[in-house]
């Protein structure tokens, strides 16, 4: 099957489906102009699987924006520097269970179904290539180089989105819903720790999450901190590009091994984490904070293969300075000196952080607000996440926010606390997009409720206008 049999196919299957109906949400009128249904803040994955997840509910009245150019949306060819997916390549995502829209039905297009079976795992750019196409045949609505300054929610149900960037229409656009399917760095900020934010003038540090200009660091020699996926996905891409050495320094004695998403995967677990207690959920958060995600195989042994990588166990940076043109780091083990530092610290998820939240982050309830673990489970950093509704709609801490806050969804990785892995890994989209859209479209309709119901009663066409013409009378 050719790539474009493959997109007929894929318009056979939504016609099938009665894609494209008729919305039935009722228009909103406002003096500034158009209101939107929902607004969907970010194009990358998770974006456009909730645009289409939207469509497919006959709510077509919105808008995606996404601060990237086109076909740079999500991490994929900006920060993301792995070879391939860490997910299995056989896990669905955002098709949405129609199987004519799967990254395997791309593939083989393309590749056949041998090519297929020769994939280990997903190149990086090859899901990015598929996403491009994913969100071109579906012809969703994306505004490209726009980004979101500051929501201000203007009466129940209502927000006007203070906007910019070079493909911004205008300063400002009204939506009920608004959709922060803002990835990784969404629901907080990259963490840096002070000692060396606070110590090292910029240029000679970069967290793995920015911008690295790796040509600059040709034939440099360069520390990674952080044992994590990411922290050697950034050594082997450093070595790759010509760096002399990449010395990855790791404060546990053992690299972990255990890799908690395996086991959620195949357990029910990502589908189903919304069914559990909060007790439970923060357990298992907290359990998998211990693990992380530990490197692949693969990665760790590109990296490793490198004459000039060098692994640091047990070795937490206990100083750093400013060292000649470079900063010297002091571990238990004595001093290294190096020309730059890639710092793979993870982040902080906090509404408080995030500047487009500025005007209702005090409102916003964290686990912190419901829940108190035991001191020997407590974690300050999943404290500090939102406490969400399990369609990840935000929640009040205080009546004053309840209406300020009603309408926002947090469909990013601060969702970790209240809907486990669902919107932030590929392996729980499938199931966390039909959530999310329940939840938006149920609140649509909830607030028209009054509405929707006085239509209901008032209905009176006539459909049945047959007539029985004999009369039936007593003998």
């Amino acid at each position: 099957m050719s790539l474009e049999a493959l997109n007929e196919r894929v318009r056979r299957d939504l016609a099938y489906l009665a894609y494209g109906g008729a919305d039935w949400v009722r228009p909103v009128q406002h003096s500034e102009g158009h209101v939107y249904d929902a607004v969907i803040i970010g194009g990358g994955q998770s974006g456009l699987g909730a645009a289409f997840g939207l469509l497919r509910e006959r709510v077509s009245n919105i808008l995606v924006i996404d601060e990237n150019p086109a076909g740079l949306e999500g991490p994929w060819q900006t920060y993301a520097r792995m070879v391939t997916l860490r997910t299995p390549k056989h896990l669905t995502s955002i098709d949405l269970g129609i199987p004519s829209l799967t990254f395997r039905s791309w593939w083989e297009a393309q590749h056949g179904e041998e090519g297929w079976e020769q994939v280990d795992k997903i190149p990086r750019g090859e899901w990015m290539n598929y996403l491009r196409w994913y969100r071109k045949l579906l012809k969703l609505p994306v505004a490209n180089e726009v980004t979101l300054k500051l929501i201000e929610p203007v009466t129940k149900g209502l927000h006007r989105l203070h906007i910019g960037g070079a493909g911004a229409p205008r300063d400002t656009v009204m939506a009920r819903k608004v959709i922060l399917a803002t990835g990784i760095q969404g629901g907080g900020e990259w963490h840096v720790p002070p000692m060396i934010a606070e110590r090292l003038p910029r240029h000679l540090y970069a967290h793995t999450s920015g911008a690295i200009d790796f040509r600059r660091l040709q034939g440099k020699k360069i520390a990674v901190l952080g044992g994590g996926a990411s922290a050697f996905d950034n050594a082997n891409h450093a070595l790759t590009e010509g760096a002399a050495e990449a010395h990855v320094f790791v404060r546990r004695e053992v690299l972990p091994s255990v890799n908690p998403i395996r086991q959620m995967e195949v357990s029910g677990m990502i589908e189903r984490f919304h069914a559990l207690n909060d007790e439970e959920k923060y357990a298992v958060i907290a359990h998998f904070f211990k693990f992380n995600q530990p490197p692949t195989n693969d990665t760790f042994e590109r990296a490793a293969a490198w004459p000039g990588f060098e692994l640091h166990l047990g070795s937490p940076w206990l100083d750093v300075q400013p060292w000649s043109d470079g900063a010297r780091v002091t571990t238990p083990h004595g001093q290294y000196e190096f020309d730059f530092l890639v710092i793979s610290t993870g982040l902080l998820s906090d509404p408080a952080l995030r500047p487009e939240l500025e005007l209702v982050s005090g409102h916003i309830a964290r686990w912190q607000d419901h829940y108190q673990a035991a001191p020997d489970l407590r974690n300050t950093l999943l404290d500090a996440h939102p406490y969400l509704s399990p369609g990840f709609a935000l929640q009040s801490r205080d009546e004053l926010g309840v209406d300020r806050v009603h309408g926002l969804f947090m469909f990013n990785y601060s969702a970790l606390a209240s809907c486990g892995l669902s919107a932030s890994a590929i392996s729980g989209t499938k199931n966390a997009v039909p959530r999310l859209v329940s939840a938006v479209a149920d609140q649509l309709f909830l607030d028209d409720k009054e509405h929707i119901l006085q239509q209901f009663f008032a209905y009176d066409q006539a459909e049945f206008v047959g007539h029985w013409s004999k009369m039936v009378t007593g003998s």
